[in-house]
């Protein structure tokens, strides 16, 4: 009967929250810029981790647990298999408000060895019709050193995920000054986060397409592997990618130790400035999932994000093969009770699959 009344009490939690935002706050929002929204949002939510009060209302309007959706993973407890992308919280200021908001973990960064400015502006545009955006804000961040001092004063309430990348500038495009980059974030970040993720994919960064060749992920797995610390390793990788070369990447990943991928990153549209997110890639991201899930056999940890808006499609990317799934486009489009959604709605499907847990549907639809 309790649960009975929790989950009552969700749905009609959750129906105010959307109605609320889909009606009056969503369209506020859309007439502005959206790098003004994104900022406003950071700041507002670094003022709801602030003290214990605003913790408080915060976790009660957004928060959704079930021991279904709980796993261990890499020996880390998940609450949820729902996180929060790379790109939203890129100097890692807002974690605490990331978790009571229903993520189960958060991707941070994608952080650089030097503090970057990212790209001119503007470099964030909405694609309504196609509930998607266009990013090119360029790896903007504050950089290791300062990312890294704040973050390991802190303790954190739940899995957090380094995501690392090469600083955005002329002088780090070759191979070889390039993997010099990586190893400085990679460095700092030793003792700091519980995952680690090789952002080799940005679309957004100088001579970005570089790092996705053969020859460079093979330089950098082999230099990461002599300083490789105790953390699981992640590679984040293209949606764009043809089969061949995600074939080769698969196994440099296997011959070199790598625990897992994120699939995917932005997509690259010719003749266009940033790379695209939201419905646009579900569908590629979705072909990444599941071939790298049948190329390895199930025993590579895989995130899956792109094209996140419910609970159906979040549940699919986990029966095509993904353990743990990423969004942030659904969020900017459905609302701040969508993560709620997706976990509520998760749970449902799983029972009516006549699963106990979340892993033991990954990999059953593909």
């Amino acid at each position: 009967m309790q649960d009975m009344r929790r989950e009552m009490f969700t749905k009609i939690r959750n129906w105010i929250i959307g109605f609320l935002y889909k009606w009056i706050a969503k369209p506020i929002f859309f007439s502005m810029d959206p790098e003004f929204i994104h900022v406003w949002m950071v700041r507002f939510s670094r003022v709801l981790q602030s003290n214990p009060v605003t913790r408080a209302i915060t976790g009660f309007f957004f928060t959704y647990k079930n021991k279904k959706l709980s796993q261990k993973i890499e020996g880390i407890k998940f609450e949820t298999p729902l996180g929060l992308a790379a790109g939203f919280d890129k100097d890692a200021e807002i974690v605490e408000t990331i978790r009571l908001s229903g993520f189960g973990f958060s991707e941070v960064g994608s952080i650089t060895a030097d503090p970057c400015e990212g790209n001119p502006r503007p470099r964030l545009w909405r694609i309504i019709n196609e509930k998607s955006l266009r990013v090119n804000y360029g790896l903007k961040n504050n950089g290791a050193e300062a990312i890294a001092s704040r973050m390991e004063r802190t303790k954190y309430k739940m899995p957090v995920l380094i995501s690392i990348a090469r600083t955005n500038c002329r002088e780090t495009c070759g191979r070889d000054q390039g993997v010099k980059d990586y190893l400085r974030t990679y460095k700092r970040f030793k003792n700091i986060g519980d995952m680690d993720v090789l952002n080799i994919s940005c679309p957004n960064s100088y001579g970005a397409e570089t790092f996705l060749k053969t020859g460079n992920v093979r330089a950098l797995l082999m230099e990461i592997k002599k300083i490789r610390n105790e953390k699981p390793l992640l590679l984040k990788i293209s949606p764009d990618l043809n089969r061949q070369s995600l074939d080769e990447i698969v196994e440099l990943a296997q011959m070199y130790g790598v625990d897992g991928f994120i699939c995917t990153n932005l997509s690259k549209k010719e003749k266009s400035r940033g790379g695209l997110s939201g419905k646009n890639i579900e569908r590629k991201a979705n072909r990444v999932i599941s071939h790298i899930y049948e190329k390895t056999r199930g025993k590579m940890l895989i995130i899956g994000v792109g094209g996140i808006f419910s609970a159906k499609d979040a549940y699919k990317k986990i029966k095509l093969g993904a353990n743990l799934l990423q969004l942030i486009t659904g969020m900017i489009y459905e609302g701040p009770q969508l993560m709620s959604e997706i976990n509520r709605g998760m749970v449902e499907l799983l029972e009516k699959d006549g699963y106990s847990n979340i892993q033991e549907a990954v990999g059953k639809g593909n």
